[in-house]
């Protein structure tokens, strides 16, 4: 019995599958198929709140009330004229300034005395990077010990030593500070690690290069450690202004915004608007006007490296 022959116009069924597929990859990149998760969440979590934080900061939103009415810019004209507002982006700014100097070169100084090869490194690197595992519930409770006026350690000391106190937390002209020393603590070992990781990347022939040239010890750090350092340290400055104007929970914890907000950044300040005095929408405003201030930092630094390095 002979076998039909195929019509010349019909290609076989093995061909209009790799076709189809093959189409189907044309429309659909496999990239994408392996991204998708990551798009669906990154939409739910990120964009989709981005939209709807900017919707509600053009409405009079508040959690005392249930049908929100269109405001249009009002809520952005009342923070730009907002004194208490300015006042916490002074605090953030101030704050950002005072604890980003000591977060860099503390975080680079520790790198190099581990670098130098101290004995028991281990211990040093555990040691330096230890208070950075510790979540900031624990940061407030002991840091709010060692700053009580009474009982706490450094006024202990500074008795001990014939000085008076200070009220660390109660006192305007020495609170924020106080919350800086902290976060000094706190936060200097993620920096560490980065600037450890740096050196440890750098070339060994550059010191045997420089030590042939009888360079000593100083000059190979100032003409070969600290220029390969440049790039991680422009990371690091950035990464650590970025973290700084975002500080909230030690500041929180340990001063509550006080005294008389002398310590209060913008986002604490946004959440007592929402939180504590219901208006949901002015706060959206205040984020997304402190938004726009630090697009605008970041920028600025980044346009100021991208020159340095041309």
């Amino acid at each position: 019995m002979s076998t039909p022959l195929a019509s010349p116009d019909r290609a076989p069924a093995g061909d209009r599958t790799q076709g189809l597929g093959a189409a189907a990859r044309r429309l659909v990149p496999p990239g994408l198929l392996f991204a998708l998760p990551f798009l669906v969440l990154f939409a739910l979590f990120m964009v989709w709140p981005l939209v709807q934080g900017a919707w509600m900061s053009l409405t009079d939103t508040s959690l005392s009330a249930h049908d929100p009415s269109f405001v249009g810019l009002d809520n952005y004209a009342e923070a730009l004229g907002d004194t208490g507002m300015w006042q916490a982006v002074g605090n953030t700014v101030w704050f950002t300034v005072v604890s980003t100097v000591p977060l860099v070169a503390v975080a680079l100084g520790m790198a190099l005395l581990v670098h130098t090869g101290l004995p028991g490194q281990w211990v040093w690197r555990l040691a330096f990077f230890a208070p950075y595992l510790l979540p900031v519930g624990v940061i407030g409770l002991l840091w709010g010990w060692l700053y009580q006026p009474d009982l706490g350690l450094y006024n202990h000391l500074l008795q001990a030593m014939g000085l008076d106190g200070y009220a660390w937390l109660s006192d305007k002209d020495v609170a924020l500070y106080a919350v800086v020393i902290a976060t000094l603590w706190w936060t200097v070992g993620f920096n560490f690690l980065l600037f450890l990781a740096a050196l440890q990347a750098v070339p060994d022939h550059l010191y045997e290069a420089a030590a042939l040239d009888g360079a000593g010890a100083w000059r190979r750090l100032w003409h070969v450690t600290l220029p390969q350092l440049r790039r991680m340290t422009g990371v690091v400055t950035v990464l650590q202004i970025l973290a700084s104007l975002k500080v909230f929970d030690q500041v929180y914890l340990l001063t509550k915004g006080g005294p008389d907000g002398s310590t209060r950044p913008v986002v604490e300040y946004l959440y007592d608007m929402g939180f504590t005095g219901y208006r949901l929408g002015y706060a959206s405003a205040i984020s997304y006007v402190f938004f726009a201030l630090v697009v605008l930092v970041s920028a600025a630094q980044f346009a100021a490296f991208r020159h340095r390095e041309k």
